[in-house]
């Protein structure tokens, strides 16, 4: 019988030795850019933040979406103050958590910063973003005279 109780702890310390580790160790971190599209709060038992932020290269071309988890109430209102806008999320990759109950992603944001609008082309902004207004094209330079004889 004690055997068997030993059996048990041993095994207890090992899966929270596993725990502890999996949830301070980082498989990668980094930053992402672009406008959080979709944001919010789900799970039956666990609850998280879940998002999606679409990540923008050229106008025109197909959005890409990266999916996020977001385990900080504090940062999830970082997230929300910037919705809509242009943001940055740092993140960390987690590998290796056995049920979904920490997250729906393997991608843990740790801090949300809104940053400036790039500019997609001249004369294109982006609809509904305060403060912007359309730039006209720089007129050209009137043609010399010498210029076209």
């Amino acid at each position: 019988m004690k055997g068997f109780v030993i059996g048990i702890v041993v095994l207890v310390a090992l899966i929270a030795g596993y725990f502890a580790i999996v949830l301070n160790w980082n498989y990668s971190s980094g930053e992402r850019a672009g406008w959080v599209q979709k944001f919010s709060r789900k799970g039956w038992i666990c609850k998280t933040w879940e998002g999606e932020l679409a990540l923008v290269s050229l106008p025109g071309t197909t959005v890409e979406k990266f999916a996020f988890t977001v385990r900080d109430d504090a940062v999830a209102e970082q997230v929300n103050k910037v919705m809509g806008r242009r943001v940055s999320l740092h993140y960390e990759e987690k590998v290796g958590l056995p049920t979904s109950c920490f997250g729906e992603t393997r991608h843990y944001v740790t801090r949300a910063v809104e940053t400036p609008d790039i500019p997609l082309g001249p004369g294109v902004v982006l609809p509904g973003q305060p403060g912007t207004q359309p730039t006209a094209p720089a007129p050209s330079p009137p043609a010399s005279p010498a210029a076209s004889r």
